[in-house]
């Protein structure tokens, strides 16, 4: 009897593959305030290169998140995670190779600089095809009913990521100090922990059953089929695929396609963009890679303000529990709606003790920084429940398998683009509008739930066919107004009336159950 099953093994390698992002957040937020890193780099504290660094990954993710795509549908989904695992490595050692020589740390005449750029934008390439393919492969071995709670706890783990790269970060940095190089270089090489594992595990996985049918191998769709469920079963669920895919088979869907005003697929492809810019505007993102510069802002000392931040991702982790139990129940759009009125509100308080903290006297310090790192640590909350997965799940849910992979890498481009412009902009932010920033998040969040409640739909608990009708009554109503199309019908989670599944049609059918 095998330790795990086949379905925990897929579970278990997805979740690690998406830490691989998170890990990068945690691990860029000290090395920004390491000394010998800027030395190396060549560069002050308060340098907009410092900004420039850190954004210039997120720039190689959307093109990875390109290549990924065409090469997951051309020659399947475990290939193409295989070699964005690989590309991920070459990154992570050319970033940490930047600078070393025998006699310590080197400018390398300013070639530093360059190759730990090179390094940040290849190691974007891999990450940004993980992060397209990953929810593609599981979200395909997923029922209707648990796609969101798949992709919560794979989340989950890129928490983790970020959790673990900011503990191994901060542990060296505590006990070599912020002079010493190799409190920068040993949390990037501590990476490839994650790729090499995957790596070497992968090959034991199947590939997805709905790529073999999309290439008409239908026997190696049954012995993919078969690693997971015993044979009577595998004959049903390939039988209901193989429907699936004769009903979408002459779907050839372009990016053409998706960003032409008037095509089937531009609707969808707009609700997936905003998704993305909505969850960039949350500001969350600053959080993740500049924390002990934010809570600094509260009046925290360097050290104090370091602590906290690893306190935050703690608490960040386990409250990403209640995101895998309450997606599938409250659905994505009431997460996301509550979630920005939430941050808007968190944001706004943070606004003013930032103007106490900087600006005031006679308030003693405890006053502002205890109840200001309270309300900090509810907005990390806040975002990881209501705003961290269902920007990444609803893309799986509103296109069909012919152009999932392309929807998947519409929203890694839309993420990256806008994380470059949010991780580029928020040091400059912090050196000029100082705690002013968060008044600026607090409008971005308003913003970012009202876009949410008048034109997302709500995709939880549905299949394709059933999302689709979204936007077919849409564009027969000449309006994309939630509460206007189907008689509002697609506001919230749908009501089931008899046992899921029992219909068996397209892509109801769950893989993963």
């Amino acid at each position: 009897m095998p330790l795990f099953s086949k379905k925990h093994e897929i579970v278990l390698f997805s979740s690690t593959a998406i830490a691989l992002y998170g890990y990068d957040q945690g691990m860029m937020s000290l090395i920004n305030t390491n000394r010998s890193y800027l030395c190396t780099m060549q560069i002050a504290a308060t340098s907009p290169f410092v900004g420039i660094i850190v954004s210039v990954y997120y720039l190689g993710c959307t093109v990875g998140a390109v290549i990924a795509s065409w090469f997951a549908d051309r020659e399947g989904r475990k290939p193409s995670i295989f070699v964005c695992l690989a590309t991920t490595i070459l990154g992570n050692i050319l970033m940490f190779i930047s600078g070393l020589s025998m006699n310590g740390t080197s400018t390398w005449n300013g070639g530093a600089m360059g190759c730990m750029l090179a390094g940040r934008v290849v190691l974007g390439l891999g990450v940004g095809g993980i992060d397209t393919v990953i929810p593609i492969y599981s979200s395909e071995l997923a029922s209707d009913e648990a796609r969101g709670r798949a992709l919560a706890q794979e989340f989950q783990m890129n928490i983790f990521g970020l959790l673990m790269a900011y503990g191994i970060n901060l542990g060296v940095t505590i006990g070599l100090g912020k002079d010493n190089q190799w409190a920068w270089r040993i949390p990037i090489i501590v990476m490839q922990i994650f790729p090499i594992v995957l790596l070497s595990f992968i090959a034991q996985l199947p590939e997805t059953p709905r790529y073999f049918l999309s290439k008409e191998r239908k026997d190696e769709a049954m012995k993919s089929l078969e690693t997971i469920y015993d044979k009577q079963r595998a004959i049903q669920l390939l039988e209901t695929l193989e429907k699936a895919q004769n009903e979408e088979s002459g779907q050839n869907v372009t990016y053409i396609n998706m960003f032409t005003p008037g095509k089937s697929q531009f609707h969808p492809t707009m609700v997936t963009v905003m998704g993305q810019v909505n969850q960039a505007l949350t500001g969350y993102g600053a959080v993740s890679v500049y924390g002990p510069q934010i809570f600094e802002l509260l009046g925290f000392g360097v050290r104090k303000a370091e602590y906290l931040t690893l306190g935050n991702y703690i608490s960040y982790f386990f409250i990403m529990v209640f995101a895998w139990l309450t997606i599938d129940v409250l659905g994505r759009r009431r997460l996301m709606v509550w979630g920005s009125i939430g941050l808007s509100s968190c944001f706004a308080t943070l606004t003013v003790f930032g103007g106490l903290a900087q600006d005031a006297s006679g308030i003693p310090d405890l006053a502002v920084e205890i109840p200001g790192s309270i309300v900090l640590f509810i907005a990390t909350a806040i975002f990881g429940i209501g705003w961290l997965t269902p920007p990444w799940l609803i893309p799986t849910e509103l296109y069909p398998s012919t152009a999932r992979a392309q929807g998947s890498a519409v929203s890694v481009i839309i993420w990256g683009v806008a994380n470059f412009a949010v991780t580029l902009l928020t040091p400059i932010g912090f050196n000029n509008l100082n705690y002013w920033l968060f008044l600026i998040f607090t409008v971005t969040n308003l913003f970012a739930g009202w876009w949410t409640w008048k034109y997302s739909p709500e995709t939880g608990g549905r299949s394709f066919e059933e999302n689709q009708e979204f936007f077919d009554s849409a564009s027969n109503g000449n309006s994309w107004v939630v509460k206007k199309v189907d008689n509002g019908k697609f506001q919230y989670m749908p009501k089931k009336d008899g046992i899921w599944g029992e219909d068996g049609e397209g892509e109801r059918s769950p893989l993963l159950r």
